[in-house]
């Protein structure tokens, strides 16, 4: 599974979400559907204007945990 860890960045940036919204272009509920990890797909451009704004790296944002239950079912 693919955790977003965005919530984690804004905190150490101290950036609501709001404002980040407002300067990489996106709603704020486009934006939080990112956040909570429910969106299907995230463009490179979306994410690099993200990453750009909080000075990290997408890997900051992204994590991949392997599932337990597909890999125990």
């Amino acid at each position: 599974m693919i955790v977003v860890n965005l919530d984690v960045m804004m905190a150490k940036r101290k950036i609501s979400l709001t404002e980040l919204a407002e300067r990489v272009g996106l709603t704020p509920a486009n934006l939080s559907i990112f956040k909570t990890g429910k969106a299907r797909a995230v463009r490179f451009s979306t994410l690099e204007r993200i990453c750009r704004e909080l000075d990290c790296q997408p890997s900051d944002l992204l994590e991949y945990r392997p599932d337990e239950l597909q890999q125990n079912g």
